[in-house]
């Protein structure tokens, strides 16, 4: 089982404070919230009937493109499907959020899983943010056979008895516990491919911070070979622009888990600091420009009371994005304001730069909706992005409230759009087919701009 797998070469980032009693730290969760698990969703704002309400579209530049958005159908009957990557041998790879690794091939979803992990949730039956998230198939797969998924598993420090206990203070306390009494952590698996199956599960990373909320999970591999993470904050917001921590931040890393000798900070896999939880990542294939979506605060106390102001963000080496001291465009010099911001909340979920032969698309990028219930198009200044900057002057809404809670965004090679929908994941309303893999393409006549 992937527990047993080799330990993390050098280069995880330290972790503070780790030294707390648990217990108390557990007790301390009870102070720190008032919501009993299930009651309050970090991430979106919920109606009172606990179903997730899209909002109004945000003030913004919405036009036309030409064309609306026509979707196939690829696979459906999926278990909340967070991510997807593509092989050169056509196959497409899915991680469902409860631990498994699915195989679409020829457009046919294998019966069996191509792996399975033991995620934390799979067995607690619950729903959380957090489960196994991202995939990125390394740029030698051809060769390698080997794939990287990032998730949230147990420690492997902790006994059966410890589990028990966290999941009794978890139903009394809810889940905002201080960081230091989370018993479980964010990990990066390598697996390879073989006979079709995926084998010898190895751990590259480990450590991470992670939380029942605000687990982050994105991983994809950068033009440069490099392997970039996202990590939320795990529902401790101090910790966000602390470089000596991996809250609220983006790594880098080397595939084998080491760090980068031209990463900001020497010997640290630190990218970028000052997130709350990116969702995903992105390159612009312009000047190879890294993008990520990040979720805006949504009410919680200890955020002030804050909401909205989902992100859109250019990531620079050593940047500092805000959080928690703000969030949206502040205008402060000390920070980096995001691209595009979005209130009310749309919850951004899956990022891809459009590559295909449609030129009205082509450089803009494309956002899926999960609150939102949308794909949202992202249209730069050209001169700008050539320039190295992002700036938007038009967005327009494609498939409102049509398929749902869009969670994953890719870019296909066969030049259309891949998306995944997460409307099985609590929030959501699902239909008898979901949930799906879609395949997006543009369609002239049929958009709707709201």
């Amino acid at each position: 089982m992937p527990e047993s797998a080799s330990e993390t070469v050098p280069g995880t980032v330290k972790r503070k404070r780790a030294n707390r009693w648990y217990a108390i730290a557990l007790l301390g969760a009870v102070s720190i919230s008032g919501c009993a698990e299930g009651d309050s969703v970090p991430e979106e704002a919920r109606s009172a009937s606990g179903l997730e309400q899209p909002p109004a579209d945000a003030p913004a530049l919405l036009t036309a493109s030409g064309a609306g958005a026509a979707v196939d159908t690829v696979v459906s009957n999926l278990e909340v499907p967070w991510s997807l990557d593509f092989a050169n041998d056509g196959r497409v790879f899915v991680t469902e959020r409860g631990g498994q690794v699915r195989v679409i091939e020829k457009g046919v979803l294998r019966a069996e899983p191509w792996a399975v992990l033991p995620v934390f949730g799979r067995e607690e039956q619950i729903a959380p943010e957090s489960g196994l998230m991202g995939i990125a198939l390394a740029p030698d797969f051809a060769s390698s056979g080997h794939v990287f998924v990032h998730g949230t598993f147990w420690k492997r420090s902790q006994a059966p008895l410890s589990r028990a206990i966290d999941k009794a203070f978890r139903r009394i306390a809810g889940v905002f516990s201080p960081r230091a009494a989370i018993p479980y952590e964010n990990r990066v698996y390598r697996l390879t491919d073989r006979g079709g199956k995926g084998v010898d599960a190895t751990v590259v990373i480990d450590d991470l911070p992670t939380n029942f909320y605000h687990a982050g999970g994105a991983l994809a591999f950068g033009p440069d070979g490099n392997l970039y993470v996202a990590v939320g904050e795990a529902l401790a917001s101090a910790f966000s622009d602390d470089p000596e921590t991996a809250s609220g931040q983006i790594l880098r890393y080397r595939a084998d888990g080491s760090v980068p000798e031209d990463n900001p900070i020497p010997g640290s896999p630190v990218y970028a600091i000052g997130l709350r939880n990116p969702q995903a990542l992105a390159w612009h294939p312009m000047r190879n420009l890294l993008i990520t979506t990040e979720h805006g605060p949504s009410f919680l106390p200890h955020e002030g009371g804050r909401s909205g102001k989902d992100e859109l963000n250019l990531v620079t080496p050593g940047a500092n994005y805000g959080w928690p001291v703000v969030a949206g465009r502040a205008g402060d010099a000390r920070f980096v304001d995001p691209v595009a911001e979005w209130s009310p909340a749309i919850a951004p979920g899956g990022i891809a730069v459009y590559t295909g032969a449609y030129a009205p698309w082509q450089g803009n990028a494309f956002v899926g909706g999960l609150r939102g219930q949308q794909l949202r198009r992202i249209v730069f200044d050209s001169a700008a992005a050539a320039a190295g900057h992002l700036k938007v002057i038009q967005e327009e809404v494609l498939l409102s409230q049509t398929v749902g809670r869009i969670r994953a965004v890719r870019m296909g090679p066969d030049g259309h759009l891949w998306i995944t929908t997460s409307n099985r994941d609590g929030r959501g309303v699902p239909s008898a087919q979901d949930d799906l893999v879609l395949r997006v393409r543009p369609q002239p006549g049929t958009n709707k701009v709201r």
